[in-house]
C-alpha cells in the first residue's frame, strides 16, 4: 500500500468519526475535507499528516517530553515492565463490558497516550475478547513526538497532538477513558465521558522504582513518594470509585536499565555524574500502581 493509499485509509476512518470532533478553537463542529484535513464550521482547518495523525494544538507546545524518551518508553514496554499493569486494567474493563445490559460499540480514549504502547495492547486484549464486536481506540498527548511514533508503530488506533485542558473532542464522546502514568484533567473527563462512562487512572505507588529513587535522591526529600493528594483530588470529582493496587518486580538488564532512566522523570536534573553511580548490569525494579475507578 502507498502512502497517499494509508493516508486515504485513514482520512476514511477520521471521516466515519468526524462528529467526535470539536473544534478546541471555536468549538464548531468539524468535518473531514478533500480526505486531507479536519475542519470545522467556522474555517479553522488542521492537516491529517502522512503518518496518519492530526495535529489540533492552537500553538506548538515545548516538553521534555522528546523523542528520544518516547523511544526509551516503547523499549521499557517492549521488556515487559508495564504488562502485569496493562494486563489488570484490561481485566477490570472486560469486567465492566460484560456487566453491560447489551452489547454496543466501545469507543475508548488514552488521554496522554506518549508512544502509543498502552493503547495499543489494551486495544488488542479487548478484541481478543468475542464479546467487544467493534472498539474504537483514540489516542492524544500534547507531545508530537509521542504522537508521531504511535502513528508510526501502531497504526490502527486514531492519534491526536493536542492539549486536554481544550481537548478537540464533543461531549459524551467516551465509554471509557484511560489517563495512565499521565496529568489529569477532571472537568474534561467529566464532560467527554458517556453518562454510564468510567475513567481509568493509574498512577505510582509509594514503591514505584524506589531502588532509583534510593540511588539518585538519597538524603533528600524526593527519596520516598505518597500518592494520598492525587488520590483525594480524584475521589472529589467522581460519586463512585474502586482502586486496586499493583505491585511486583521486574529484572532489567544493563541496556534496558539506561532506557528506563532515560524515560523517568526522576532522571530529570540529576546531574551525570550521579546516574553514573547506577551499577551496570542486570537490576531488580520494582512497579508499583495504584489503579484508580470512577463513575460520574
Amino acid at each position: 500500500m502507498s502512502n497517499n493509499e494509508k493516508l486515504i485509509k485513514k482520512a476514511r476512518k477520521f471521516s466515519i468519526h468526524e462528529k467526535m470532533f470539536q473544534c478546541p478553537i471555536c468549538g464548531g463542529a468539524m468535518k473531514v475535507e478533500r480526505m486531507a484535513s479536519l475542519e470545522c464550521e467556522n474555517g479553522h482547518c488542521y492537516d491529517i499528516s502522512r503518518q496518519g495523525y492530526v495535529n489540533l494544538l492552537k500553538h506548538s507546545s515545548k516538553t521534555k517530553y522528546d523523542k528520544a524518551l518516547f523511544e526509551a518508553r516503547r523499549t521499557i514496554s517492549g521488556s515487559g515492565f508495564f504488562g502485569p499493569m496493562v494486563e489488570a486494567v484490561t481485566t477490570r474493563l472486560i469486567q465492566e463490558l460484560k456487566s453491560q445490559e447489551s452489547v454496543k460499540p466501545v469507543r475508548l480514549l488514552d488521554a496522554g497516550c506518549g508512544e502509543g504502547s498502552h493503547l495499543s495492547a489494551i486495544l488488542r486484549k479487548l478484541r481478543e475478547q468475542r464479546m467487544v464486536p467493534d472498539v474504537l481506540g483514540v489516542g492524544m498527548d500534547i507531545a508530537k513526538e509521542g504522537v508521531v511514533t504511535a502513528a508510526k508503530t501502531f497504526p490502527d488506533p486514531m492519534w491526536c497532538v493536542a492539549d486536554l485542558s481544550q481537548s478537540p473532542f464533543a461531549d459524551q464522546q467516551f465509554d471509557y477513558i484511560l489517563n495512565i502514568l499521565s496529568p489529569a484533567n477532571y472537568s474534561e473527563f467529566r464532560r467527554l465521558l458517556m453518562s454510564d462512562g468510567m475513567l481509568v487512572k493509574v498512577i505510582p505507588g509509594s514503591m514505584y522504582l524506589q531502588e532509583l529513587r534510593a540511588l539518585l535522591y538519597t538524603g533528600t526529600g524526593k527519596e520516598t513518594y505518597s500518592n494520598d493528594g492525587t488520590m483525594e483530588l480524584f475521589i472529589r470529582h467522581f460519586g463512585r470509585i474502586e482502586f486496586e493496587e499493583l505491585r511486583y518486580r521486574v529484572i532489567l538488564d544493563s541496556e534496558q536499565m539506561k532506557q528506563l532512566i532515560h524515560m523517568t522523570p526522576l532522571s530529570w536534573g540529576i546531574s551525570d555524574e550521579l546516574i553514573e553511580r547506577i551499577p551496570d548490569g542486570e537490576m531488580e525494579v520494582t512497579a508499583d500502581f495504584t489503579l484508580l475507578y470512577g463513575w460520574i
